[in-house]
């Protein structure tokens, strides 16, 4: 309790809550911005970690992160075009109410539900994470490759298209982190004698050019996208305790829901939404209100929405194992400055985790306020032309893959990935796998080399423990469930098609 005392403290710093002021002002910004996300806003802002305090630097990007997923839904209600795709189920009821005359209410109902989803996550982030770190820490190699293993056939199945698609867009991302020196014996591999691949690909590089770039090559595509907006009004934004009361177990429920989802790595807000969602209207009373304007679709998907950011943050800090794409740069953000997440963070440096518990919790309060005082002017945002912003985000892209080594070398390499992110969203292979699946590489190839050596060789090891051998099996139903699954939608689809013709 003393450490989360002093870590609040020390984020109400001048110089701090100048950076998680900005830093969730930016994010909403970012998220309400169609065509812009969250996510490349922190990809954007690695290099200028590299001249911040530790502390500065987790405190801005924790906030941009619950900032942006929460700006999203500014668009997602005004525009039917979600700003985040994680508030894309906000649109179901959202709009419709707005366009129904009542924007007000709609926005209301939206941040007051991300406000309460957002502190019931912490709080889950607060209670759990120490714990968890606490088993992590007993955890064997095998196991800790066993973990990594579920998460990656977890997003495969969980993701969006092809089962097989995602586990090989995960696997590509493990291929792209060996190139350079091999941790256990010091030689060189896969450089193919281009000395620059000596140190392997830069983190920063692969990460901007993949996801950001990438992002920018797909909106120029849909930039001359039409939008019709309802305008918005602040007026009608506070909603009276009464229907607050009404909507009760619909917040915790959500809020669960989405802190679960958060937890289960690789995942992210969109499903959590999603499933918030889709249970709300099993559970509702009047299932065929939703999609009409109806309060309970908004406050379920923003609930899960938003609560998403705290359960996420739990297996990053506590296991090294990152929740959703956008805990990736989180984690980098960590490693450029000489931590490694996981088990040992709280022990070695307990000061850091108090810092992102209370930049989460201090940031959702600032978040509720720039929402609620200041939605005139977001709304403004959505009329900002995105081919305005495409100069800037490039040019940033280009200075942060210089910045970290000082080399054209990792522009290329950005350039590279760039056109190889766009091509794999483009083919169906999941870019979020891909960029998870880079960041776990060295884990992966370390655990599985410390197992081999524990075991003298064997790999039957891995089955003879019990969290290894239930990853493990846990793993292969999820891939053998998600084929089927997958298998019986095609099937309905050609049924489909073929009665149609």
């Amino acid at each position: 309790m003393q450490g989360m005392l002093d870590a609040s403290l020390a984020v109400l710093l001048p110089n701090t809550i100048f950076f998680l002021v900005g830093g969730t002002v930016l994010g909403v910004i970012l998220g309400a911005i169609p065509g812009v996300t969250g996510a490349m806003g922190i990809a954007l802002m690695l290099p200028l970690s590299f001249y911040m305090t530790v502390n500065n630097a987790l405190t801005m990007m924790v906030s941009m992160y619950v900032g942006a997923i929460a700006g999203g839904l500014v668009t997602a209600i005004l525009l039917r075009i979600p700003g985040e795709p994680s508030s894309i189920v906000t649109t179901f009821d959202g709009n419709p109410m707005a366009r129904k005359g009542q924007p007000g209410r709609a926005l209301g109902y939206a941040v007051g539900a991300a406000l309460f989803g957002g502190l019931v996550s912490w709080a889950a982030l607060v209670t759990l994470t120490y714990p968890l770190s606490e088993i992590a820490a007993q955890l064997r190699p095998f196991d800790i490759l066993s973990l990594v293993l579920m998460a990656l056939v977890l997003i495969a199945a969980l993701g969006q298209g092809s089962v097989i698609k995602g586990l090989v867009a995960g696997l590509l991302g493990i291929l792209v982190s060996m190139p350079g020196t091999d941790p256990s014996t010091g030689a060189l591999r896969l450089t193919f004698g281009f000395h620059d691949l000596d140190a392997g690909f830069s983190t920063l590089a692969v990460l901007i050019g993949a996801y950001a770039v990438a992002q920018v090559l797909s909106d120029i595509i849909d930039v001359e996208r039409k939008m019709e907006m309802v305008e918005a009004t602040a007026g009608r934004m506070w909603i009276p305790l009464k229907e607050w009361k009404a909507q009760s177990w619909n917040l915790i429920r959500s809020s669960l829901i989405g802190t679960w989802v958060g937890i289960m790595p690789g995942i992210g807000a969109t499903v959590g939404s999603l499933v918030s969602y889709s249970v709300a209207k099993t559970m509702s009373k009047t299932p065929e209100k939703f999609g009409t304007g109806h309060a309970e679709g908004i406050v379920a998907s923003e609930c899960g929405n938003n609560a998403t950011v705290g359960g996420a943050l739990i297996p990053m800090i506590a296991m090294g194992i990152p929740g959703s794409v956008t805990d990736v740069f989180l984690l980098a953000a960590l490693i450029i400055h000489g931590l490694q997440p996981g088990p040992m963070l709280f022990t070695n440096h307990p000061e850091v985790v108090y810092i992102i518990f209370a930049a989460c919790l201090i940031s959702h309060f600032v978040l509720f306020l720039i929402m609620t005082a200041g939605i005139r002017y977001l709304a403004k945002l959505t009329t900002v032309p995105t081919w305005y912003l495409f100069p800037i985000i490039l040019l940033f892209c280009v200075i942060g893959a210089f910045a970290e080594n000082n080399r054209v070398f990792d522009v290329f390499v950005m350039l590279g990935f760039a056109v190889a992110g766009f091509a794999m969203e483009k083919t169906g292979f999941s870019l979020g796998g891909f960029v998870i699946g880079f960041i776990l590489g060295p884990i992966t190839e370390k655990s599985l080399r410390a197992g081999l050596t524990l075991s003298d060789g064997s790999y039957l090891d891995i089955f003879m423990h019990p969290v290894s051998a239930i990853c493990v099996v846990l793993a292969a139903i999820m891939f053998v469930w998600s084929l089927r699954s997958q298998h019986r939608l095609n099937r309905r689809i050609e049924q489909t098609v073929y009665e149609t013709d």
